[in-house]
């Protein structure tokens, strides 16, 4: 029996099962005469199905008419090459999970790579539903993955002295100790006030997320640079952190970051430090003295354990084994 008795001695069958009435000799020489106007080709099982490869090449010379670089249209026909391979599919056969099946079968990809993927089958089932060759667009209901965060690098030991030694100022010099041996957000340093240091626990209280009140603490030598910042004061300002001329006010986050900067800028690391890259130096500085995890939480102001391990795990993967406590 060839290829096209099969099928009709298949679609005959399946008509006689709906229908039991139905007049078999004259539907299957109706049958018979639409069949010998069509080329008919056996998808084997496992096989890529040749509709799905025409909807490719149908998607990509639409993409070329509309102006795309070949880099782009090639970088397309490549990942739908790789689709097609896995899912087997006629496109409108191709459901939402096929689409996440191919996304997640490979653990190791990374978050970029998984967004790449989506966005390019996105655009093109799209487009198969704007153009009305499948009913409906099975990736409609999927969404990016969301980005990782990534932690910038913390300093080594021999990059924050050189932020000390360039330091021309016991102002320079405070703004950079708090912010590093503190561990604190840039805006829970900026809210600080004079009277909130505690000289006998060389400690303060901060307000962080969720507007929660924690201690943190300061090094000898970060103690030290602070009360000689204090005496020298001679302003009514209450904040911990002023500017520079009259009338004294509490210094902007923005003016904080810029002291930072022009100190980095003087040590020749401006493309490296920012008050974030300190609290994070601080983070690596305490892990690597065999601080606790939850002790890291509270002083870090995190209020799930989950973030903190997130955060050491990321941040131990990058860290620079030099630094040490100082």
């Amino acid at each position: 029996m060839n290829l096209g008795e099969q099928i009709l001695s298949d679609l005959l069958a399946a008509l006689i099962e709906l229908y039991p009435n139905i007049e078999v000799e004259n539907t299957k020489s109706k049958l018979s005469t639409v069949l010998t106007e069509y080329y008919i080709q056996k998808v084997e099982l496992g096989e890529v199905h040749p509709d799905l490869e025409d909807k490719i090449q149908l998607f990509i010379s639409a993409k070329r008419l509309e102006g795309l670089s070949s880099i782009t249209l090639d970088n397309y026909f490549l990942e739908l090459s790789m689709f097609d391979d896995i899912v087997k599919k006629k496109a409108g056969d191709i459901a939402t999970a096929d689409v996440r099946m191919y996304l997640s079968q490979d653990g190791t990809l990374k978050i970029s790579t998984i967004k790449m993927k989506l966005s390019i089958l996105k655009s093109f089932f799209s487009w198969l539903a704007s153009e009305e060759y499948i009913k409906r667009d099975s990736t409609t209901k999927l969404k990016a993955p969301k980005d990782e965060y990534r932690f910038p690098k913390a300093l080594s030991i021999e990059e924050l002295e050189m932020l000390r030694e360039v330091c021309e100022t016991v102002r320079q010099r405070v703004f950079l100790e708090v912010l590093y041996t503190t561990g604190c957000r840039l805006s829970e340093v900026q809210g600080l006030n004079k009277a909130d240091i505690n000289q006998h626990n060389m400690s303060t209280l901060v307000i962080g997320k969720g507007n929660k009140q924690r201690e943190v603490y300061f090094s000898i030598r970060a103690m030290y640079h602070l009360n000689k910042y204090l005496k020298q004061r001679e302003d009514d300002c209450e904040a911990l952190m002023i500017t520079e001329r009259k009338p004294y006010r509490r210094l902007s986050k923005r003016g904080i970051q810029r002291k930072i900067g022009v100190i980095a800028q003087k040590a020749g690391l401006q493309d490296k430090v920012s008050p974030h890259v300190l609290r994070h130096t601080f983070t690596i500085l305490t892990l690597n003295n065999g601080a606790e995890i939850i002790a890291i939480q509270e002083l870090l102001g995190h209020s799930s354990p989950d973030t903190t391990l997130r955060y050491a795990k990321i941040l131990m993967n990058e860290s620079v084994s030099s630094i040490k406590n100082t």
